[in-house]
């Protein structure tokens, strides 16, 4: 096996991960499951969507770059929000 293959086959375990995660999360265990959603007010609930974007950044980037480039651009989406969402997280503490 190359190194593309691997991390080819990393990426999609990680991401395949992540989308058995959005399946599993509904509008009936999101309020038991995910901070913050049960204080959200209804119409925001109804906004709430899990995507598969990182898989897409990931596959775009593997196309036009090597699979190098193409990982750390995938690692940089995944972080990237975090700060964002750890600083709305703490709005529910108290």
């Amino acid at each position: 096996m190359d190194s593309s293959t691997i991390v080819l086959i990393s990426v999609l375990f990680c991401d395949t991960i992540f989308i058995v995660i959005a399946f599993t999360i509904n509008e009936n265990n999101a309020k038991y499951l995910l901070a913050g959603y049960n204080t959200m007010p209804k119409e925001e609930q109804e906004k709430f969507d899990l995507g598969v974007y990182s898989f897409l950044i990931f596959l775009l980037f593997y196309f036009i770059y090597d699979e190098i480039t193409s990982t750390i651009i995938w690692i940089i989406s995944i972080f990237i929000p975090m700060p964002y969402l750890i600083y709305k997280g703490y709005k529910f503490k108290k």
